[in-house]
């Protein structure tokens, strides 16, 4: 609080202009209180997203390393375990029709 208990605008000597320059100032000093937390608030975002960018990017890094280190084995394995999940899934449907390698028998045309 300021010292200024709620009677003073009626005391003699204190007239409105100085009641309303008062209030200018608290008002002024509040939006700059605003200001100064808007502009805190920002610095950390910005520290955060920094810290959140060198984070991705000692990542990308690392898996760099990685994949220079067992080449094309890993990228491999993903490709026979999405061959597993499509084959898992064709198996399990209703839809799908096995037909042998060779077409032309099953309709007796030729190949």
């Amino acid at each position: 609080s300021s010292g200024i208990n709620a009677e003073w605008p009626l005391r003699p000597g204190f007239g409105s202009d100085f009641a309303r320059a008062v209030e200018s100032k608290q008002v002024a000093q509040q939006e700059a209180e605003r200001s100064r937390d808007y502009v805190e608030k920002a610095e950390f975002e910005k520290e955060a997203a920094i810290i959140s960018a060198e984070g991705d990017a000692e990542a990308a890094k690392m898996l760099s390393v990685a994949f220079d280190k067992v080449g094309d084995s890993l990228i491999e394995l993903r490709k026979m375990e999405a061959a597993e999940e499509i084959a898992n899934n064709l198996a399990s449907s209703r839809n799908v029709v096995y037909l042998p390698k060779d077409k032309g028998m099953l309709l007796n045309l030729p190949a």
